[in-house]
């Protein structure tokens, strides 16, 4: 998907991809010039992690799809060392950033070439005002058997303890890693849509690791997919998130606006999302367009031959 489709985050509401809470700001300006970034002298500290802060149209009879199995665990074999915060600070702490956004190199935003089919994934932002929980849409996917990925932040998980217990043990979704405190992931502080970035590499190893660690305690295994707060990036950020064993995704199409778009807007971004697209949605939201607009879309997608996968089912 061109990247004008994905201009539209800058054209909605300023909580556009923040989708989560109040500190969202206004639009998104231009990103300031990145800094170059300093060695960090408390590298085995853990600031970053600590303080920081419609009815449904009728649907036409379509086969129903097979319910997946549950993703595949990794064993003692595959498993690596994960590296410590002190060791990433002294290999990128003075490695500056070249490039900042949500196209950055080591961020995935669509599936691998030739794969027809299309991932949603639902994002769970936590914190001020984006701890709830859209039931709807949860309840119509599973309905329609329509598997997802699902980006929990350690707040949203904390705020909704037996959601997150019932989600876990649906093999029809997969659980990533949405951050421990939802920051846009930068190496030198950058922030998007009013929102601080992390401020250096043991920050961003604070916000993708205390996650991590938490939602490998609650599943019994660890997490492959990693999207930071707004989405946003920057290159070296990246590459902490690929050593610490996980996979930074984008997406192609912005489906809900960041939880701001009406529910006819909704059913159009999904409608018009290519095969091979990785959309992203919100589901901490419920009373907005995103549940109808889903309700509205997926039927017709389905009817006509689509397939619906996580992103460990096609992304290795």
């Amino acid at each position: 998907m061109a990247l004008s489709r994905r201009a539209l985050l800058a054209a909605v509401a300023g909580s556009t991809l923040a989708g989560c809470g109040s500190s969202a700001g206004g639009g998104a300006a231009a990103p300031e010039a990145p800094e170059a970034p300093e060695a960090e002298a408390e590298a085995s500290g853990a600031s970053g992690a600590s303080a920081i802060s419609e009815a449904t149209p009728s649907e036409p009879p379509t086969p129903a799809p097979s319910t997946p199995t549950a993703p595949t665990a990794p064993t003692a074999a595959t498993a690596r060392r994960e590296p410590t915060r002190a060791e990433l600070v002294a290999r990128y702490g003075g490695t500056a950033p070249k490039e900042w956004g949500m196209e950055v190199t080591g961020v995935t935003t669509k599936l691998p070439a030739g794969e027809s089919a299309t991932a949603l994934t639902f994002d769970a932002c936590g914190g001020p005002g984006g701890n709830g929980y859209d039931a709807d849409l949860i309840d119509f996917l599973r309905k329609r058997s329509v598997p997802a990925t699902l980006f929990l932040n350690a707040r949203w998980i904390d705020a909704n303890p037996d959601v997150f217990e019932k989600l876990a043990a649906d093999p029809l979704f997969e659980i990533g890693n949405h951050g421990t405190v939802h920051r846009p992931l930068s190496v030198t502080g950058r922030s998007a849509y009013g929102i601080a970035g992390t401020g250096g590499v043991g920050e961003v190893y604070d916000e993708v690791a205390g996650n991590a660690h938490k939602l490998a305690g609650l599943l019994g295994h660890p997490v492959r997919f990693f999207r930071s707060g707004t989405a946003h990036y920057d290159d070296v950020a990246a590459r902490v998130v690929a050593d610490l064993g996980e996979r930074a995704a984008g997406f192609t199409v912005n489906g809900d606006g960041g939880a701001t778009l009406s529910a006819a807007e909704v059913r159009q971004e999904l409608a018009a999302a290519p095969p091979g697209a990785i959309v992203i949605c919100h589901m901490n939201h419920p009373g907005g367009g995103t549940a109808p607009g889903v309700v509205a879309a997926v039927p017709g997608l389905l009817a006509a031959g689509r397939r619906f996968v996580r992103l460990s089912d096609v992304l290795r």
